[in-house]
């Protein structure tokens, strides 16, 4: 059966703006959005979150229709931006970005966690996750998900708001 990661549902918030841990609030379509996404969802046999509300948010509503609990799991939140959270990424200083960019897996100058540490603690997570497990986390977390099993090209992938991912 393996694991079925998803991505939490569109968020209200500017393009453009820098959010990794930062709570912000779903669209205003979110309800029409779970019910399209519940209903394209295969069987599962227990959802996990991350405990951010955009991703708690879609699990509960999974839950209510499968009737199955959410096990909240930190490991499965975004990667903490430090500084840059909440900014617009134009304003975040290019030598910044350049150094990130130059060490991607290594930096952490904003002063949040480095694309490593994210890598570590979705690794450690994938180890606790049940067979057939729905776990709804973030675009990073996916992405460290992806190379972790060898996808070619995972830190690059794009991941659609809502999409699912069978590893």
């Amino acid at each position: 059966m393996g694991l079925i990661l998803a991505r939490h549902l569109k968020p209200e918030v500017e393009s453009g703006i820098c959010y990794g841990i930062t709570e912000v609030p779903l669209s205003t379509g979110f309800e029409s959005e779970a019910e399209a996404f519940i209903s394209g969802l295969p069987e599962i046999s227990a959802i996990i979150s991350s405990p951010l509300g955009r991703c708690r948010r879609l699990a509960e509503r999974v839950s209510a229709a499968r009737m199955l609990q959410v096990q909240i799991d930190p490991d499965w939140r975004e990667i903490d931006f430090g500084r840059w959270e909440g900014r617009r990424w134009d304003d975040i200083p290019r030598a910044e970005i350049d150094g990130w960019a130059a060490d991607l897996m290594g930096y952490a100058g904003h002063g949040g966690e480095s694309v490593a540490t994210l890598a570590l603690r979705v690794s450690r997570a994938m180890e606790a996750v049940p067979d057939g497990a729905l776990v709804v986390t973030h675009a990073g977390p996916i992405r460290a998900a992806l190379a972790r099993s060898g996808t070619p090209g995972a830190w690059e992938a794009k991941v659609p708001f809502g999409a699912l991912i069978r590893l």
